[in-house]
């Protein structure tokens, strides 16, 4: 049985956890808190960074990129990243605006005060922090919203890893109750076709210890 070594509360996390779902691949889950240092993680990552899997013939890849990429070279079918190279670098674009970009301006701001903060020490969040995420989610809601009108997913025709990145960080950001859905209904007709994709129902799962997810979380008809 391949293994999954991750933390719910890392986006990336949860892209890589999308992904072998979306290649109805079986895996287990190992949980580990990213703050701790874990001896069973440095065995197979040197760097103690999540997400690492360890595949069915013990193949270790480490880092959401590497274990996207990897999966869709050792099972092609239904690929992630598309079939041609300019809808793999589009695919590779955008996946790396949400990881990064968003990462930076929404999800560490709003999920990582809400969620993480309060999970790693129980501190509460930054006023200003939450201030900035949520000025700053808008225009990342209008890209999404932008894309979904030209072409049928982010990247093009087919889901693609470009949606898993996109989806990953904002399921966060909807645990914390702070996207505005009402205020973008073109991304929020988008984020329901991916939440409600067999794929998606492990994620709408998780739960983080003393922190009930907003009321819409789970519903696919929100």
């Amino acid at each position: 049985m391949r293994r999954l070594f991750h933390h719910t509360l890392l986006p990336e996390c949860r892209k890589v956890r999308l992904a072998l779902h979306e290649k109805l691949l079986e895996f287990a889950e190992h949980s580990i808190e990213p703050w701790r240092i874990d001896d069973d993680l440095l065995t197979f990552n040197p760097a103690g960074e999540l997400p690492v899997l360890v595949d069915d013939d013990d193949t270790i890849v480490c880092g959401h990129n590497a274990i996207c990429e990897y999966l869709d070279e050792a099972y092609p079918e239904a690929s992630l990243y598309g079939g041609t190279p300019a809808i793999r670098a589009e695919a590779r674009r955008l996946a790396a605006w949400f990881d990064e970009k968003f990462q930076r301006e929404v999800t560490q701001h709003l999920a990582g005060e809400k969620l993480t903060r309060r999970a790693r020490s129980n501190a509460p969040p930054d006023s200003r922090a939450l201030k900035a995420g949520r000025e700053n989610i808008h225009t990342h809601l209008q890209y999404i919203a932008w894309l979904t009108e030209r072409r049928s997913w982010l990247a093009g025709d087919h889901l693609s890893v470009a949606d898993l990145a996109a989806a990953a960080h904002l399921s966060l950001v909807d645990y914390s109750g702070d996207v505005p859905w009402n205020d973008h209904p073109l991304t929020k007709e988008w984020y329901v076709r991916v939440k409600s994709r067999p794929s998606f129902r492990a994620l709408l799962k998780d739960t983080v210890p003393g922190i009930q997810p907003a009321k819409i979380y789970a519903d696919l008809d929100f």
